[in-house]
């Protein structure tokens, strides 16, 4: 994914865009529009709601997958890739337009050129906002480094990779290897 344009505006002035389908975000102030996924881009985020689809059989709470808006405060709206919201989450429907808050759990896949914003801005956005778990899924490695809001800020849980499982303090056991599924 590249970035092909930048323009500052607040929250408000960002809702008054016109819709669009390809992946426009908010942060720091910064409308930020990228080119579509790649492939095994997709198909890792599709593998991710999939899993979060089955954990809600087990667990309640919702899933959504890009492009939902976030609106986490008057200069942040991002799409995250994948979203799950606790049955007791914070995060709030907006009508049907977006979602308001720190969603419980959120899966970023990187790309090559948006991984330094998913790893910096987000990171520290989402932390900030009090997001409970973070996932970061590297697609070209099969890895997925997972962190998990403590106290102030996110704690390194570890970095996970295919015939490997970890357990989720939201959604219980998961096997890597079923986010990289072909």
């Amino acid at each position: 994914m590249a970035e092909q344009i930048k323009t500052r505006m607040t929250a408000a002035e960002f809702q008054q865009l016109p819709e669009t389908n390809l992946p426009l975000q908010l942060l720091n102030g910064e409308v930020i529009e990228m080119n579509a996924s790649a492939l095994p881009h997709q198909d890792v985020v599709g593998n991710t709601f999939v899993l979060f689809k089955l954990k809600i059989k087990e667990f309640g709470g919702k899933a959504y997958v890009a492009p939902v808006d976030v609106y986490f405060d008057e200069l942040n709206m991002p799409q995250p890739d994948v979203i799950w919201l606790a049955p007791d989450s914070r995060c709030q429907m907006v009508g049907t337009e977006r979602l308001s808050g720190a969603p419980d759990l959120i899966a970023e896949v990187l790309s090559p050129s948006t991984a330094h914003i998913d790893r910096k801005e987000k990171f520290h956005l989402y932390e900030k906002h009090g997001v409970r778990e973070y996932w970061l899924i590297d697609p070209r490695d099969e890895l997925i480094e997972v962190w998990q809001h403590q106290g102030e800020g996110f704690v390194r849980l570890e970095l996970f990779g295919v015939g490997e499982t970890f357990m989720s303090a939201l959604i219980g056991h998961v096997e890597v290897a079923a986010l990289f599924a072909r």
